[in-house]
């Protein structure tokens, strides 16, 4: 796991002006990036999507919710002797029952695997994000522990909105 100072601050010029100072103190160019418009982008730089945290939630709880949903309905059918659907006869009243806790199963995954993913898969990364959005620029110096304190006074220097430690990969 990566762990990284992330300053954000509000323009492109400040970003280079804040990079070219980190250069100039010695920090290596490879623990160096900004992220924004014309640099790297969220995704390149590794913050999870909480649309695709969502949809993995989804289907990691879809593969034993809906094979469940579908042995739970049709045993449901097969104790209670319900006969729904005339028209399936009795097997079929069995699959019928089967078929529907599938989808209650799919349902369940859906609501509860994606919105989980959603609001707890993103941690800071969804933020950030946001700031990349609305134009904002971010410096990340990937933390050393000899150049730590060093980049944190650089960065500061330029009043960043936020600077903040963040773990990659959370």
């Amino acid at each position: 796991m990566n762990s990284y100072i992330i300053a954000i601050l509000p323009d492109r010029i400040k970003a280079e002006a804040a990079y070219t100072a980190l250069e100039k103190a010695g920090i290596p160019l490879e623990r160096l990036a900004i992220l924004g418009r014309g640099y790297k982008t969220a995704d390149e730089f590794g913050f999870l999507d909480p649309d695709q945290q969502a949809r993995k939630g989804f289907l990691r709880m879809a593969i034993w919710l809906i094979p469940f949903g579908f042995f739970a309905g049709y045993t449901f059918d097969l104790i209670t002797q319900l006969n729904t659907f005339a028209w399936a006869g009795e097997p079929g009243n069995h699959i019928v029952g089967g078929i529907l806790g599938s989808l209650g199963g799919a349902m369940g995954s859906f609501f509860v695997g994606g919105s989980s993913g959603l609001l707890f898969g993103s941690g800071d990364d969804l933020p950030y994000r946001n700031r990349l959005s609305s134009g904002k620029y971010l410096v990340a110096v990937q933390s050393l522990g000899q150049f730590k304190d060093e980049a944190i006074n650089i960065l500061q220097s330029f009043n960043p909105e936020s600077l903040q430690n963040y773990n990659l990969g959370q």
